[in-house]
């Protein structure tokens, strides 16, 4: 009898533990939404890319289809980048959603696929899908992005709208 009741007590502590433990997570992932993700879809959206680079931390890995660049050429393209779609009156529209994310009190490593739209002057829309995977740590008490990986095909196969729509993208 006694074995059966240090059992079930020792259970509870398990379950509170880890109800805590879950609500901890929750809310530094809530804290990453505010201050890194609203952020990040707002400066696409607004062609600001200096806010999008004050996403990112001094000393990123950034991978594409392109290469690998540890130098932060990224940054500037950034900028160049958006100012030409102002002058060609080109506005960007960004959707994503987490496929997985692991978070602890320093530390997440985020995976999901967006959808990026760009609108010309005359209304066309054209879209690009892919799969993002990005690791952010808190720098001096900030969240950043620390390494960025995209994507835009999976084993071969180009990712789609189909794809993108298996979840509803993530709203801030």
């Amino acid at each position: 009898m006694e074995t059966m009741r240090k059992l079930i007590i020792c259970s509870i502590l398990c379950l509170s533990w880890m109800g805590y433990a879950q609500t901890e997570v929750g809310n530094i992932q809530k804290e990453i939404d505010q201050t890194v993700w609203k952020p990040f879809i707002n400066a696409f959206e607004t062609l600001d890319g200096e806010a999008l680079n004050a996403t990112y931390a001094n000393d990123v890995l950034r991978v594409t289809p392109d290469g690998i660049d540890t130098e932060n050429a990224f940054k500037s393209k950034n900028l160049e980048r958006f100012k030409k779609n102002k002058e060609d009156s080109v506005s960007i529209s960004l959707d994503f959603w987490f496929d997985s994310r692991h978070t602890n009190a320093t530390a997440s490593y985020e995976v999901g696929f967006y959808r990026i739209g760009f609108t010309d002057k005359e209304g066309n829309t054209n879209f690009s899908h892919g799969q993002f995977h990005i690791v952010l740590k808190k720098i001096d008490g900030h969240w950043k992005i620390t390494q960025d990986w995209d994507m835009a095909k999976i084993n071969g196969q180009a990712i789609t709208e189909t794809d993108f729509a298996k979840q509803e993208p993530m709203q801030f």
